[in-house]
């Protein structure tokens, strides 16, 4: 099944048919957001996979560059925040202040599109490796959050869940004089704040007994709980067709979902705006902004 047909499509929607694919398939140019409209066409039900790209429009930076490739030293892992204690001041003094960036944004172009799709009937499911709840704040309600939620704090002992905003309010608190910084948001709701001592900084402990707080998400180095996974196969068995948008499937915990797609013999169609783990498995690839491209594809199936 791998690179039955790839059509790649440039920012002014031109269509360009990767050598691999039959030259029949696509001879002159087409119209990108027709040709993402036929494939949601005769596909009515998607299983739908988003990432960071989604997100750029509401301000939150993402990871990776066109090539798929680290745009900044990778994140903390599960490990080194749990074994090193400076490792977890110097996290928390950097969510500290980038807090607010994700505290304060809103749903964008892709989000918005997406809620419609679904409240039209075309999405089955929206499985999510974004933390930031911003689909779910658009209006969608099929959704899974593959990688957890930055709103939520959870600790590690008693495994109590509270939200992001009274921890904020603590960090605050015990440290003053990091509240007062700005710095250049990060993704995933933290700021480069560096070349700072971050010894002094304060982190709370749980204030039910005493165990370690972190961000009830997924670190790198961690696995993602079984049951979403689960259920998110569950939801891919149901589906005519995948549709990506805007993750280069770099991380295993979402391009797995496509392997899977693809071995059932269910076609991919992904928008990214750049190379993705998975380009020679799409059946489809549109190389456009994603909230430009599925904006017009929801104008487009509600026309």
């Amino acid at each position: 099944m791998r690179g039955r047909l790839l059509t790649v499509l440039s920012y002014d929607g031109t269509a360009h048919v990767c050598p691999a694919a039959p030259a029949a398939v696509c001879s002159v140019a087409m119209d990108a957001s027709t040709l993402l409209a036929d494939f949601a066409a005769r596909h009515r039900r998607l299983f739908v996979l988003t990432g960071a790209g989604c997100s750029t429009d509401s301000g939150i930076p993402d990871y990776r560059d066109l090539n798929g490739d680290w745009k900044r030293p990778s994140p903390v892992t599960y490990q080194a925040f749990t074994g090193d204690e400076l490792t977890r001041r110097r996290y928390w003094a950097r969510s500290l202040v980038g807090w607010p960036t994700m505290a304060t944004a809103r749903p964008g172009a892709s989000h918005r599109a997406l809620a419609r799709l679904e409240a039209s009937g075309r999405v089955g499911l929206l499985l999510t490796q974004n933390v930031d709840g911003l689909h779910d704040a658009a209006g969608s309600r099929q959704t899974i959050d593959l990688h957890g939620r930055i709103d939520t704090v959870r600790c590690l002992g008693c495994e109590t869940r509270t939200p992001r905003a009274r921890m904020q309010q603590t960090l605050r608190a015990r440290n003053p004089a990091w509240a007062a910084l700005e710095a250049r948001a990060a993704p995933d709701g933290d700021a480069d704040v560096e070349g700072r001592d971050f010894a002094s900084f304060e982190v709370p402990a749980c204030p039910l007994c005493g165990g370690m707080l972190k961000p009830d998400v997924v670190f790198f180095g961690e696995s993602v709980p079984r049951e979403r996974v689960q259920a998110a196969y569950a939801a891919l068995h149901e589906a005519d067709a995948v549709l990506v948008a805007g993750s280069s499937l770099m991380v295993y915990s979402g391009f797995r979902f496509v392997q899977a797609a693809v071995a059932a013999g269910k076609p991919v169609a992904a928008v990214n705006l750049g190379r993705t783990r998975a380009d020679d498995l799409l059946a489809l690839k549109v190389a456009q902004p994603v909230g430009d491209a599925l904006t017009a594809l929801a104008e487009q199936l509600a026309a």
